[in-house]
């Protein structure tokens, strides 16, 4: 996804705050000072006919502790790295503030997808805590990249004066993220579940699948 397209990205702004704890357990969210410390999203793409020589397809990922492009938030590339300059192949976590690139993390491996029918999953996370927001690529596995996110590459820390993450919705990430090149050679990239964590230490998981992109079947 470029950055003209990252400029175009749609921008919703849900009532997320007074859905989101309407629609959690009472026995977890019946609290008044209720936080949202940690959320986890778990993600599954499934190509279809990928190209190496043309670096298909690419795709980006985002997540943000406020509904808004405007304040921080994290972009996930796939299959190529935008930051801060273009680079074929790979995965990338990107940590920004606006229009302004804060941090970047790459992963060593930074080939490009070769293989029809490969499915790679991850969980894309962020966390606030003594007024740092914290984001981080977990469970990453692919045939291309292999496992990827358990080694730390893929994690970083920003200072913040987030108190907690209620203000986050998963349709912002959905409308926010997509196929930016060659989407013919893409099956489907799905968000297939949402965890939250309190600071009490409750946690709630949904588990309702959101399609961003699903290929159109030929009759």
């Amino acid at each position: 996804m470029s950055r003209l397209t990252r400029k175009l990205v749609r921008r919703s702004r849900p009532a997320l705050a007074l859905a989101l704890l309407l629609s959690l357990p009472a026995a977890v969210f019946g609290q008044d000072d209720l936080a949202i410390v940690r959320v986890e999203e778990d993600w599954e793409l499934v190509v279809g006919e990928p190209d190496p020589n043309l670096v298909a397809p690419q795709l980006t990922c985002a997540l943000s502790p406020t509904q808004t492009l405007d304040g921080l938030y994290l972009l996930f590339d796939v299959n190529h790295q935008n930051h801060p300059d273009f680079v074929a192949g790979g995965v990338q976590l990107q940590v920004w503030s606006g229009d302004f690139a804060v941090l970047e993390r790459k992963f060593p491996n930074t080939l490009a997808m070769a293989q029809p029918g490969e499915t790679v999953s991850w969980t894309q996370a962020m966390a606030v805590s003594g007024g740092n927001l914290s984001v981080e690529i977990t469970n990453g596995r692919s045939a291309t990249w292999g496992l990827f996110g358990a080694e730390g590459y893929l994690k970083a820390a920003v200072a913040t004066e987030i108190a907690n993450l209620n203000g986050y919705s998963p349709d912002f990430s959905t409308a926010n993220s997509g196929v930016g090149y060659a989407s013919n050679r893409v099956v489907s990239l799905v968000l297939k579940r949402v965890r939250y964590y309190t600071d009490s230490g409750a946690h709630w998981e949904d588990a309702t699948p959101r399609t961003v992109f699903l290929a159109v079947q030929a009759n």
